[in-house]
C-alpha cells in the first residue's frame, strides 16, 4: 500500500540567547508552511555543528528546508575578513547546515534555501558574500526597514525581480517576471561553482540560485515566501506555488 504519511522536512534553527537560556529556533512562518502548502511534516534540526549525525538525520527526511535568520554565514567561510559590519554569526549553525547542503544534494533530496540560506547555498558552492550592500553604488536599499519596523511593513511585497527563463523557478512560478519582499542586507557575491542564477533584481542583486546538477527540487531565494506562505494557500500565489513545488517534491523523492 502507498504510504499516506506526509513526509518529513528537516528545518534549520539557529542558535540563540533567550531569557538567558541557550537554544535552537525556527519562526513559526517556516514550520508552518511547510505543514500547510507543502503539506510536510516539519521537524527541526539543531544547530550542533560537529555533534549532530547530518546522515543519520537526513536517514528520517524527504526534503530540507534551510531558514533565513538574523545572523551572517561567518566571513571566514568563503575566504574573506570578518568585521564588525557582518556581525551577528552563528558558527554553530554554519557548522551544521553547511555541510548539511552537500549532504543533501548527493542524496537527490529537495533542498529550499531562503535568505540566510540562499547564501548559505552559494557558500558551500564556494561562491562569496557582498555585505551592506545598499551602499554600493546603484543598488537598492534591500533592508525592508529597522528591526522595529512593524513586521507587515518590513515583510510587504516590495520590488519585483526578473526570472531566468527556463529555469527551475521559471517552471514553478509560471511568469518572468513576479513581485518579492526584501529583508537582507548582504546578498550573493561571486557565484559559486555549479549555481546558476535564477532571478535577479533590477539593481543587479541576485534573487534566486539554482544547482546545476540537481535531480530534483533545489533552489535558493534571497527573499521571505514563508511569510505569505504561512499566510496560507493563495494569499500570495508565487509563495504557495513555491511551497506547494517543494511538498511534493520531498514526495516524489520519498516515493
Amino acid at each position: 500500500m502507498p504510504n499516506t504519511t506526509p513526509p518529513i522536512v528537516l528545518v534549520s534553527c539557529d542558535l540563540k540567547q533567550v531569557d538567558g537560556y541557550t537554544v535552537h529556533t525556527a519562526m513559526d512562518t517556516y514550520v508552518r508552511s511547510v505543514a500547510t502548502v507543502g503539506a510536510c511534516i516539519p521537524l527541526l534540526l539543531p544547530a550542533l555543528a560537529g555533534l549532530s549525525n547530518v546522515k543519520e538525520a537526513l536517514s528520517a527526511a524527504s526534503g530540507v528546508l534551510l531558514t533565513g535568520a538574523r545572523s551572517n554565514v561567518h566571513p571566514s567561510r568563503y575566504g574573506q575578513t570578518a568585521l564588525e559590519r557582518d556581525e551577528p554569526f552563528d558558527p554553530d549553525r554554519d557548522g551544521t547546515t553547511l555541510p548539511l547542503i552537500h549532504e543533501t544534494l548527493e542524496l537527490g533530496m529537495p533542498l529550499f534555501a531562503i535568505c540566510r540560506g540562499h547564501q548559505e547555498l552559494n557558500v558551500a558552492f564556494g561562491g562569496t558574500i557582498d555585505g551592506e550592500i545598499q551602499q554600493k553604488d546603484g543598488r537598492f536599499d534591500h533592508r525592508g526597514g529597522s528591526f522595529d519596523t512593524p513586521v507587515e511593513t518590513r515583510f510587504r511585497l516590495n520590488h519585483t525581480i526578473e526570472v531566468t527563463r527556463g529555469g527551475q523557478l521559471s517552471k514553478i512560478l509560471g511568469t518572468d517576471r513576479t513581485l518579492v519582499n526584501s529583508v537582507h542586507r548582504q546578498a550573493v557575491g561571486t557565484l559559486g561553482d555549479g549555481l546558476e542564477v535564477e532571478a535577479t533584481a533590477d539593481d543587479g542583486t541576485i534573487e534566486a540560485i539554482g544547482v546545476r546538477s540537481a535531480s530534483s527540487f533545489a533552489l535558493g531565494v534571497q527573499w521571505h515566501p514563508e511569510h505569505w506562505a504561512a499566510k496560507g494557500p493563495g494569499i500570495d500565489e508565487p509563495s504557495t506555488r513555491l511551497f506547494r513545488a517543494f511538498g511534493d517534491a520531498a514526495r516524489a523523492f520519498r516515493a
